[in-house]
């Protein structure tokens, strides 16, 4: 078999903000209600959406990106989904056209039709020339039509599906609620596990949706067969403890997977409750929020020291950007208040009110090459070296650092592991 049909959409807008997450949630769970298995994708190396539409589909959400995740593994995670799915959601990231490469290019790309979702509140007419716009503004981009998010009320929908072009079909529209946005934080959106109503708020948000589109699937896409795929048992009975609580939360579920697929048992562990590590060969510190749990962090010494004598052992350690914050002397609350890490990593950390840094990076390890992303709102002091520095493929300025203590490596930079499997496994094997 060289292709598989699955029905699919990629749900797009002309700017953050617009409620993207909002519609890709609900239509999941709009289907799932409906008996479909449905697999999210997320275009771009967020974090936060992909926890959000976990739980609206019910299955893990992975990340799609031309550059950092590449062309072939986005076409092997499509062509699996296929293989399994009877929906296949991809929402978007920024702007349809924003961003190099964007998510324009990644529909093209696969022939995935966009859905183009507009926030229509305050909006009449002008409706219909954004959504001329997106539909047109690339001739070869497939375009299903647009949905009407945060209406006012079912005139209004009314009002702005009969503005648009005959060519341009309406999908239907989400009323503007509170019972149905999703709460946001400085990085995007609160965590799922932090929203005790969640599960309500996606069943609100799939009714809502269900009064005014019909739930029938879209028109099926084909997807080309990858080429085959060789993982090699580089972490063959390698155990590695993997950080993860409200604290650490931001990881790649394709690099969880990576690892056991070469072989490694993977036990979580929690910095924020527990007072003792599992007996493991390595660490994985994953980024997420210690800004918001410095004090609890700051007081459990025993898991620090837990951690100092797993550094001190020569066991290989990988931080990632609040994985590391973990591991400096001091981390600086928003509201000024310094609070003591693990201080294996000589620097300090203090919180920005502004974001002080968002970028793709790439970076040249002894080990391999590996791309990842990076996003902080932390600024860091230190007098250390760096090992290298990361470099942007579009924004040259941001050059982010990687740091290297014996087999500790520490970096602001999420790291996307399945690009090099051989590297990964030289960060993990002691």
């Amino acid at each position: 078999m060289t292709t598989r049909q699955c029905p699919a959409v990629l749900i797009a807008a002309p700017a953050s903000g617009q409620g993207k997450t909002t519609v890709t949630a609900a239509l999941a769970r709009m289907h799932r209600l409906a008996g479909r298995k449905v697999r999210v994708f997320k275009c771009g190396p967020d974090f936060l959406d992909p926890m959000i539409l976990e739980v609206a589909s019910g299955a893990p959400v992975h990340q799609l990106d031309l550059w950092m995740v590449g062309l072939e593994q986005s076409q092997r995670l499509l062509w699996e989904a296929a293989g399994e799915a009877d929906l296949i959601l991809i929402e978007g990231v920024m702007g349809l056209f924003d961003g190099t490469p964007s998510a324009a290019d990644l529909a093209r790309q696969f022939g995935v039709p966009v859905l183009g979702v507009i926030d229509g509140s305050g909006m009449a007419q002008t409706f219909a020339a954004m959504a001329f716009g997106l539909a047109n503004f690339q001739a070869d981009l497939p375009f299903a039509g647009v949905l009407g998010n945060k209406l006012g009320s079912a005139r209004h929908g009314e009002i702005l599906r009969d503005s648009l072009p005959a060519d341009i079909r309406w999908f239907g529209a989400l009323p503007r609620s509170s019972d149905i946005a999703f709460p946001s934080r400085h990085l995007g959106l609160v965590q799922a596990a932090e929203l005790a109503d969640l599960e309500a708020r996606l069943d609100a948000a799939a009714s809502a949706l269900a009064a005014s589109v019909s739930d029938a699937l879209p028109a099926p896409v084909s997807f080309a067969a990858p080429s085959p795929l060789n993982i090699e048992p580089l972490l063959a009975g390698v155990s590695i403890g993997v950080a993860r609580d409200a604290a650490f939360a931001f990881v790649y579920q394709a690099n969880l997977q990576l690892l056991q697929a070469m072989g490694a048992e993977l036990v979580y562990f929690s910095p924020l409750h527990d007072s003792r590590l599992p007996e493991v060969d390595s660490l994985y510190l994953p980024g997420g929020y210690p800004e918001l749990h410095a004090a609890s962090l700051a007081d459990n010494k025993a898991m620090q020291a837990e951690i100092a004598e797993h550094h001190l052992m020569g066991k290989p350690l990988v931080a990632e950007c609040g994985g590391m914050l973990y591991l400096l002397d001091s981390l600086t609350d928003l509201q000024g208040e310094r609070f003591e890490m693990c201080g294996l990593l000589r620097g300090d950390a203090v919180m920005q009110q502004r974001l002080s840094a968002l970028a793709l990076q790439s970076v040249e390890l002894p080990e391999g090459t590996l791309h990842g992303h990076t996003f902080h709102h932390s600024q860091l002091s230190s007098q250390l070296e760096p090992l290298v520095r990361g470099e942007c493929p579009n924004y040259r300025r941001t050059a982010e650092a990687v740091y290297r203590q014996d087999r500790m490596t520490a970096s602001y930079i999420h790291f996307y592991l399945p690009g090099n499997p051989a590297a990964a496994a030289a960060l993990f094997r002691p």
